[in-house]
């Protein structure tokens, strides 16, 4: 069966079980890029990722001499729990190894589908490859993108997107192995060849811009990656003659412009992005890569960040950006120093979000304390004026960041 028409089987098939998503249009991003924006929300989708779709149709398909094995999944989040959840619904035994530096989150959500967790390898590849050896103990391994049924289900999206959007002429998908873009692209192109298909890797795990470039597939190391979903060292076997016909080029983006993207969509559209989910905005963005298409669909492919990172995006995104400041100002220790202090910051009316007071610190002059102040600001040129009002004041700033 050729590709796009079991795509449109695998809609059918999976319609009762998997979200159809929302795609809204956004307005603050249109006018951010001076394009027409819209956002297919996989990051809603059940297990907070698209991989359900390619999971369920592909265990769908077993048959019932099979129903009665295991199955077995590599994956360092969303395909984990993909492929648990649809065992789960189908009443199938799953196995996921997950590498050792698996979200405790993603591995507590995996458990929590029925899957059965085995921790093993650094990243990704290396999980995979114990899966492989595991295959041969009778389970069958679900692959994470190479495999074409995985990849019909994942093509489902692009069935959506041509149903919603209908005059797309762009649409911007993130790629790790190219299950999700080669559905997506093979359907697209078959329906409407002019619409353009742009895939964005981060730049720490460029396997697919890599193979396209050099027309051959080529296995890259994997860096550590906010768009940890993505970061697979080598395309598929199956993916990559797909990509080579249907999509239109591949682009990556760095670790800054990732981190950029996933709090813009928090802060612009109230949404919570994984780092491979905010690629496509982060690939829009970037002050390096031209994209022609005026009407464009990011493909926010899912939702599954740890909290703790998120956090730490957050408020390196707030510095960069002059929303929040750290201030460290040498105070004489004398009763009312500090009142004073925190009374000129509210003049200018910045927040103080954090406070330390230091008096034992080597670098300290005897005499003296430090004051750490974590400060809430409206921009670069409100910490200008908030460091001028301290000056005024003979205020000494040991360090000011």
């Amino acid at each position: 069966m050729k590709l796009w028409k079991e795509i449109e089987q695998a809609g059918d098939r999976i319609k009762k079980v998997v979200l159809r998503t929302p795609i809204i249009y956004s307005e603050a991003l249109s006018k951010l890029t001076g394009k027409e924006i819209f956002l297919k929300l996989e990051n809603l989708q059940k297990t907070g990722s698209f991989k359900i779709r390619g999971a369920y149709y592909k265990l769908s398909w077993l048959s019932r001499a099979k129903q009665g094995r295991e199955v077995i999944a590599a994956s360092a989040g969303n395909h984990a729990q993909g492929v648990a959840y649809a065992s789960s619904l189908l009443g199938i035994h799953s196995t996921i190894v997950m590498p050792e530096g698996a979200p405790l989150a993603k591995q507590m959500a995996t458990r929590a589908y029925g899957g059965e967790v085995i921790l093993h390898g650094q990243n990704t590849d290396e999980a995979l490859s114990h899966a492989r050896e595991m295959e041969g103990t009778g389970k069958i391994l679900i692959h994470p993108f190479d495999d074409e049924e995985v990849i019909a289900g994942q093509g489902t999206i692009g069935l959506e997107i041509l149903k919603d959007v209908p005059e797309v002429e762009g649409i911007i998908v993130p790629v790790g192995g190219g299950g999700l873009i080669s559905g997506i692209a093979a359907i697209v192109k078959k329906k409407k060849p002019k619409v353009q298909i742009i895939g964005v890797q981060s730049s720490h795990a460029p396997a697919a811009f890599r193979s396209l470039e050099r027309k051959r597939i080529v296995e890259v190391k994997v860096k550590p990656t906010l768009a940890d979903g993505i970061a697979v060292g080598r395309i598929g076997e199956i993916t990559f003659p797909i990509l080579q016909q249907n999509v239109d080029h591949i682009v990556t983006v760095n670790e800054e412009e990732i981190a950029s993207a996933i709090l813009i969509l928090m802060e612009r559209k109230r949404l919570v992005a994984e780092g491979a989910g905010a690629t496509p905005l982060a690939a829009l963005l970037s002050k390096g890569i031209r994209v022609k298409p005026k009407k464009i669909v990011l493909v926010i492919s899912g939702g599954n960040i740890d909290v703790h990172l998120l956090d730490r995006i957050i408020e390196k995104g707030l510095t960069r950006t002059g929303r929040m400041a750290r201030f460290e100002v040498l105070l004489r220790d004398v009763p009312g120093s500090l009142t004073k202090l925190t009374g000129l910051v509210a003049q200018h009316h910045a927040n103080i979000l954090h406070i330390v007071h230091e008096r034992a610190a080597m670098d300290i002059p005897i005499g003296f304390s430090k004051v750490i102040l974590i400060l809430e600001t409206r921009g670069p040129d409100h910490i200008l004026e908030i460091k001028k009002g301290l000056n005024e004041k003979d205020y000494i700033f040991q360090n000011l960041s």
